[in-house]
């Protein structure tokens, strides 16, 4: 059974196909530190026997926090709750990446000033973003540089780099949040260049050993915005800055999205055959026919489960019969329950 078969890229060492992907808690406060909350929340997926965990969106700025409760790793007093994570996780046989992130125009805290490619608020209710200076950016660049360092020294297996969901990194990709005419903007090249050049900075500390991940939105789902074709275009020119891309879709404008079971499959499908990288299919995906169909059908390499995993923390040990009389790692503590 394919779900259920190894994964190796560069030292990261799956047991098994399924991803938590990062899914963000607000559970944290204004310091950005790990509480118990998350040393538990995601240990326990851990001990459900998830093979890959993703922490969540965890912000390289404080002004790139989502909300005001979001985790941190803009400073070093926040590394030892993310090594406490990543030690609890490891007791139980997963990998464990984060996500490193800056929210951009969609910051909700109270930081003074949030920033973006463009003044170009989110909505009506959203504050109008400081548009970016050269200067800055590479203060932009930085934050990631040093982040990527902190998740190295607390220990984790892999990182993320989130260019995704209408965040700062995909506020720069897209035509219809960049409207710079600079170095920056204006051809997909120019639009890209940011991303490209955190990709760089991001590697250059990065152990040379682990696994470097990419989050992309493949469609803004909006007239004017990234579509297939153009993302297609955007990963050719990072797909040697990174080891996998994890492919999702949406977040960067409001706009109806047509929902359903494995709705953004075809594009990890597509971008895994354009770009020779291994992808990570996500999208309303909540039982083990549906994994096995992607993974049979050549369509990605990893299945992400996230909403389901937050229902059910032991779906990778808690299928059918099929699964618990197979002979894959089980937690001993638990083995009472597997007859």
């Amino acid at each position: 059974m394919l779900t259920y078969s190894p994964f190796n890229l560069k030292n990261l060492h799956l047991q098994n196909r399924i991803v938590m992907p990062p899914m963000c808690m607000f559970s944290s406060d204004e310091t950005g530190l790990v509480k118990p909350f998350h040393i538990l929340h995601y240990s326990t997926r851990s001990l459900g026997g998830v093979g890959l965990i993703i922490v969540e969106a965890t912000a390289v700025a404080a002004n790139g926090r989502i909300s005001g409760n979001d985790l941190g790793i803009w400073n070093d007093s926040q590394v030892d709750g993310l090594k406490q994570i990543v030690e609890a996780v490891h007791l139980y046989g997963a990998q464990i990446g984060i996500q490193l992130a800056h929210a951009g125009r969609k910051c909700t805290s109270a930081d003074p000033q949030i920033v973006a490619p463009s003044a170009i608020a989110f909505n009506l209710e959203s504050r109008i973003p400081h548009a970016l200076e050269i200067s800055e950016i590479a203060d932009i660049i930085e934050a990631f540089k040093s982040a990527a360092i902190r998740a190295d020294q607390a220990g984790f297996d892999t990182v993320e780099i989130h260019a995704a969901h209408g965040y700062l990194l995909h506020e720069f990709l897209s035509p219809l949040t960049n409207q710079r005419t600079d170095a920056y903007g204006g051809t997909t090249e120019n639009r890209t260049r940011l991303l490209r050049e955190v990709l760089i900075a991001v590697k250059s500390v990065w152990p040379a050993e682990k696994a470097l991940l990419l989050r992309i939105s493949a469609s803004d789902f909006a007239e004017g915005g990234l579509n297939l074709d153009e993302s297609l275009k955007i990963v050719d020119l990072v797909k040697d800055h990174a080891d996998l891309i994890h492919v999702s879709t949406g977040g960067l404008v409001e706009t109806p999205i047509n929902a359903y079971p494995g709705y953004q499959v075809s594009y990890a499908d597509m971008i895994r055959k354009h770009s020779g990288l291994p992808t990570i299919a996500v999208g309303l995906i909540t039982r083990l026919e549906q994994v096995e169909e992607i993974l049979g059908n050549g369509r990605s390499d990893l299945v992400a489960l996230g909403r389901e995993l937050l229902r059910n923390p032991y779906w990778v040990i808690n299928q059918d019969g099929r699964i618990r009389k197979a002979d894959l790692p089980y937690p001993k503590p638990y083995e009472r329950g597997r007859a």
